[in-house]
């Protein structure tokens, strides 16, 4: 066995081993199937191959041949259904499309191969002692149909490369190119069929080699999950812009002009003819080479980069005014805020003495004055146009979204933008109004005037107007949304305040309509007289308590740390534990420097989570407090073994406002605690299990950094 033979076995095993691979992995569907098949028809063109180059007899060889054809006829639409449904969300579209098309190539390769007469009988000896046979017009014919529909498999494959992007372009990357490998050398070896109208087994051993590469860059993306799985929407104009017919173009009339070439030169220098087939892969590899470099997004960059430095001068510097246009623009919360700054950076970028922002209100019926340069509000008040002045205006801009010149515009809507902005000079040029867009949506206009000496704006001025003017509208979305969330944000804080205080309110006024249902009966009693005093004093505490702590949220919080002992803070914060019947108390605390903190505000914190650790414990819990000093810091440490906390609760609500897991509290508690911890600069830790009880760690820095 010759190395021919070899390489065509192996090449098949590989094309049979992957074929077998995704048929029983992978799920089933028209890029599966397809896949399959053409790997078990690539498979069986290499293994007639191998049979063919075995057998000197040219009528053996032809035989061999005959069957091979026959099954090269049927790859174009295998491959084809492959390119038109691999990893593409919208396959069936394509597939209706190309029905025709598929139908085509099936039943004319099909018939071609099957019934007509593909060689010539005419037959000769290479070099390396096979047999070459000459081809028919038919054999042509079909040569030609197998060279289309391999251009149209790597056109299709190019656009759904094109079209995928991020992790789907990464998944399926090797599969492309393992494809591509193997259609442009059979590409290479097709033309040279054409031009010599004969079979050279040279040329299928090349094949052979092309599928055993393509084989093992196939395995490196089956390696990657997902590569059947991805779905992108790639243009229905395939032959718009497509780079493989371009280069196959042009390929092949390089090809038909050293054909030409060669037939001149025959006669005189048959030596020199033996170079062709070596010139033409020459020629398809330096255009492979191309498509390579074309579409390497890195070779993009750096002859971006090499034009732009070397060949071009720009106008502006960009990376100077960006940055300072992002720093006066960045800080601004508010829509007039970012507005007033980007003016006055427009003005020092394009040396214009006048701006001026006007934003689209939300019906899209009025323009609302932002800022300007040179306008007051009061004048700016008598330049609003009526609204069905402006509706052309908006109109036109949501869907123009470029810097255009006003003044140049003869339009009714430019005579409303030139109305919202007057000249203050006359040899101030031409104004240019710039739309502000976010996506579909028109958000406002910025209007240029009066530049310094008349100087006309050029088309880097409006590259860098149309950067900035989005730059500008997307700050603007963003404070809109913002004042939107911070709107929701105190809506539902007033609406869980108010819940809180109609939940009690109504138990209060329960307690006191019930009192004084009873107090016509029972007024003469003693004891129901003193009972209902009690019960008076007892809801107005209450209502006392619960405004005191919903108040204490707003305030701020005042820090006052003088030198004190953490241990006799959280001592006084146990007085009246004794008293407490069915919780037993652990205390374990560690000798500790005084340092410097706020007794009054860390004995809230002490008593809210001693507190907390009580009602969570059941009849005999148990409670563990301690204090111990590491690496310093000060650490206060409360144990539980009650009814604990879910991980989604600590994770997302524990230390917000208004969350809580007692019936009857606020949620106020362990939030005030954070914010006087992290005043103190130290934090908060907690672990618990739902069922196995609660440990909150208390952790404030010994000395003042």
């Amino acid at each position: 066995m010759n190395i021919a033979n070899l390489l065509a076995y192996v090449s098949a095993v590989f094309a049979l081993a992957i074929a077998i691979a995704v048929l029983l992995k992978e799920r089933r569907s028209a890029a599966h199937l397809a896949f399959v098949v053409g790997l078990i028809l690539l498979a069986t063109e290499a293994v007639l191959h191998a049979q063919s180059i075995k057998s000197l007899a040219t009528e053996t060889f032809v035989a061999w041949q005959k069957w091979r054809l026959i099954t090269t006829s049927f790859l174009p639409a295998v491959w084809l259904i492959f390119s038109l449904t691999y990893g593409r969300g919208n396959s069936r579209e394509f597939l209706e499309r190309w029905k025709i098309g598929l139908f085509v190539f099936l039943v004319a390769g099909g018939a071609l191969a099957i019934f007509g007469e593909l060689f010539t009988g005419q037959a000769g000896l290479a070099k390396n002692g096979q047999v070459i046979v000459g081809l028919s017009k038919e054999g042509d014919a079909l040569n030609l149909l197998f060279l289309i529909g391999l251009v149209l498999v790597l056109m299709n494959l190019e656009r759904t490369f094109r079209a995928a992007v991020g992790t789907m372009r990464w998944r399926i990357k090797f599969m492309v190119l393992g494809l591509g490998v193997l259609f442009i050398v059979r590409i290479y070896t097709s033309t040279e069929m054409l031009l010599f109208h004969s079979i050279n087994p040279a040329w299928q051993t090349l094949d052979c080699g092309a599928l055993l590469v393509a084989c093992l860059l196939i395995f490196r993306s089956l390696q990657r999950e997902g590569h059947f799985e991805i779905d992108v929407y790639p243009s229905h104009a395939v032959l718009q812009n497509s780079l493989t017919v371009l280069l196959a173009g042009i390929y092949l009339v390089i090809i038909g002009l050293l054909a030409k070439v060669v037939t001149w030169q025959k006669a005189s220098h048959p030596d020199e003819t033996a170079q062709f087939p070596l010139t033409a892969f020459l020629v398809l590899a330096a255009l492979v080479a191309l498509t390579i470099l074309l579409l390497s997004d890195r070779v993009k960059l750096h002859i971006s980069r090499f034009v732009s430095r070397h060949f071009q001068r720009p106008m502006f510097d960009y990376r100077t005014v960006w940055r300072k246009f992002t720093e006066a623009t960045v800080s601004c919360v508010s829509q007039g805020e970012l507005c007033q700054a980007s003016v006055k950076s427009v003005t020092d970028i394009f040396q214009t003495l006048s701006v001026t922002i006007w934003l689209v209100d939300d019906k899209k019926e009025r323009l609302l004055f932002a800022a300007s340069t040179f306008l007051s509000e009061a004048k700016a008040a008598d330049l609003v146009p009526q609204k069905t002045e402006l509706a052309a205006a908006i109109s036109h801009l949501q869907k123009n979204h470029e810097p255009i010149d006003i003044d140049a515009c003869t339009e009714d809507w430019a005579k409303v933008l030139r109305a919202c902005h007057p000249e203050e000079f006359h040899k101030g040029g031409h104004r240019v109004g710039v739309p502000m867009v976010v996506g579909d949506e028109i958000l406002g206009v910025m209007i240029l005037g009066d530049r310094v000496g008349g100087a006309p704006f050029t088309w880097q001025d409006f590259d860098l107007l149309k950067c900035i003017s989005d730059q500008i509208a997307a700050g603007l979305l963003n404070t809109r949304l913002s004042q939107k969330l911070v709107q929701a944000k105190e809506l539902e804080a007033f609406q869980t305040m108010s819940a809180f205080f109609v939940h009690d309110m109504k138990n209060t006024a329960n307690t006191l309509n019930l009192m004084l249902q009873n107090l016509p009966v029972h007024f003469d009693n003693p004891e129901f007289r003193a009972d209902a005093l009690r019960g008076v004093g007892k809801t107005v505490e209450r209502i006392n308590r619960l405004i005191g702590r919903l108040g204490s949220i707003r305030s701020e919080l005042q820090i006052k740390p003088v030198e004190a002992d953490l241990n006799a803070v959280i001592a006084k914060a146990l007085e009246g534990w004794e008293e407490i019947s069915g919780i037993n108390l652990k205390k374990d605390f560690a000798t500790l420097p005084r340092f410097q903190f706020d007794p009054e505000q860390i004995l809230k914190v002490a008593i809210n989570l001693i507190f907390n650790a009580r009602e969570a414990c059941t009849q005999n819990g148990s409670v563990q407090i301690s204090t111990t000093q590491k690496n310093g810091l000060a650490i206060f440490t409360v144990v539980d073994n009650g009814c604990g906390m879910s991980r989604e609760f600590l994770e997302r609500q524990l230390f917000r406002a208004f969350q809580t897991t007692k019936k009857n509290g606020l949620g106020i508690g362990m939030f005030q605690s954070k914010m006087i911890v992290e005043a103190h600069r130290g934090r908060i830790e907690v672990e618990s299990e739902p069922g196995q009880g609660t440990t909150f760690r208390v952790i404030l820095p010994l000395k003042n950094k």
